[in-house]
């Protein structure tokens, strides 16, 4: 395969470098992205959409069976398929909206549920593509900052990867116990810094600077490869047939960068006939990318996050900032922020509707529906919101919803047990039935 198949350019001065060699961003201070010479891929490959279909009955064993690596001439091309590091990640759910359809009034509604990855979040996909770069370069110490998803992801594919170890920064006390267990359960070195994530990150960048150290946050460029393919996924699920909208969350901003990347490269190769646009939500207690869309994107609004439901999102500094403005920019996208009150409404109503999901889920699902009244998105329209997380990770923050103790939430939908005798006329009689004889 030729040497200049993929190469890294610069976001901010278009330089370009070699990917064998360990670098996040230019001598400029510019974000990189990994480029692949799409022409010689389709000389080489021809029809991929053949190819991809073909591949949805590979044996779980092999790489190609995992939703990541059945695109991998779009992903790694560079690297050997069979020294993928994977736990057959991707594969998830793309739901019909059903009833959650009818009350938006969108029936063409679906919900891609990334929750269902091997350690619950859609961070299983970036990680499985970045994790298994560095090990090809000869990695041996593979470190993040995280909010929680990050952290358990950088944890599990280091675990399956011979001669990588795995090493997470967390903001003390600002990740869900179930997040931080994860990380501690597959291994990893767990470090609990007093600060927020943007400080933990601003540790991990000066890290980075070290060669025994690499890095794994969506800094990363080819972390973005894998995580590309959640869109690349859902339109192949489509029979590609590309949706007039997708929704995401965004906190790092790196999942709508993945996600425009794809679509711009399955557009370029003839997979779909033209460019769905993007929709990110955020949470109002941090909302720097939405301020920043305010404004046109004349300047770069950064924040100090404040606490909310919605903790993996709670970032002030989006790393993946230029690249997800490209995104809103070339879609004809837009940004909107919701309340905490709407959050959890909609997690709870995703909930309602079959669906558990993380409260950054019920963020997109709010800015749908905020769309939707205003217009922006029509009812004829076809939209993919992706849920970004398993709501498993989030009980605490469910429970608690649901038992009415968040302040200031009034809980439209709120399901809290209900103390009884433990009598079966009593049981008949909150049922609303008539008592057994």
């Amino acid at each position: 395969m030729a040497e200049s198949l993929s190469h890294l350019r610069c976001l901010e001065c278009g330089a370009t470098f070699d990917t064998k060699k360990l670098r996040y961003e230019c001598r400029c201070g510019g974000l990189l992205d990994l480029e692949h010479d799409l022409e010689a891929l389709r000389h080489a490959y021809g029809n991929l959409a053949d190819r991809f279909d073909q591949r949805r009955g590979d044996w779980w064993g092999q790489p190609t069976a995992s939703g990541v690596w059945r695109y991998h001439e779009l992903v790694l091309p560079e690297l050997p398929v069979d020294q993928a590091v994977t736990l057959g990640e991707g594969n998830t759910g793309l739901y019909e909206g059903g009833e959650l359809g009818e009350r938006l009034g969108l029936p063409l509604l679906y919900l891609k549920h990334e929750g269902e990855n091997p350690t619950l979040s859609f961070k299983d996909r970036g990680m499985t593509a970045g994790v298994s770069w560095g090990r090809y370069l000869g990695a041996s110490l593979g470190v993040c900052a995280s909010t929680g998803d990050t952290s358990a992801a950088v944890a599990a594919y280091t675990a399956r990867a011979p001669g990588m170890r795995g090493v997470v920064l967390l903001p003390a006390g600002k990740v869900t116990d179930a997040q931080l267990a994860q990380a501690m359960v597959y291994g990893a070195r767990t470090l609990a810094l007093d600060t927020d994530f943007d400080g933990c990150m601003k540790v991990v960048q000066e890290l980075a600077r070290s060669p025994e150290v690499y890095l794994l946050n969506s800094k990363n460029p080819f972390r973005i490869e894998g995580q590309k393919t959640i869109g690349l996924e859902a339109i192949h699920q489509l029979s590609w047939q590309a949706p007039d909208w997708f929704v995401l969350p965004v906190g790092n901003a790196g999942n709508m960068a993945a996600l425009g990347k794809g679509l711009r490269e399955a557009l370029a190769l003839g997979l779909i006939d033209r460019m769905p646009r993007v929709a990110g939500a955020q949470v109002e207690a941090a909302n720097p990318f939405f301020q920043s869309y305010e404004q046109h994107f004349a300047e770069r609004v950064q924040m100090v996050a404040q606490p909310t439901v919605a903790s993996a999102i709670r970032i002030g500094n989006p790393v993946s900032y230029p690249r997800a403005r490209r995104v809103v920019e070339e879609t004809n996208g837009t940004v909107v922020s919701v309340s905490e009150g709407e959050t959890l409404d909609a997690q709870a109503l995703l909930g309602r509707c079959g669906v558990q999901a993380c409260p950054n889920s019920g963020v997109a699902l709010a800015g749908l529906t905020r769309l939707v009244q205003q217009g922006v998105i029509k009812p004829s329209d076809r939209v993919v919101v992706i849920l970004t997380a398993h709501g498993a990770k989030f009980s605490t923050t469910s429970l608690r919803y649901h038992r009415g103790e968040i302040e200031g939430v009034a809980g439209e939908w709120a399901n809290p047990p209900q103390p009884l005798p433990a009598r079966t006329e009593e049981v008949a009689r909150a049922l609303g039935i008539s008592t057994p004889r």
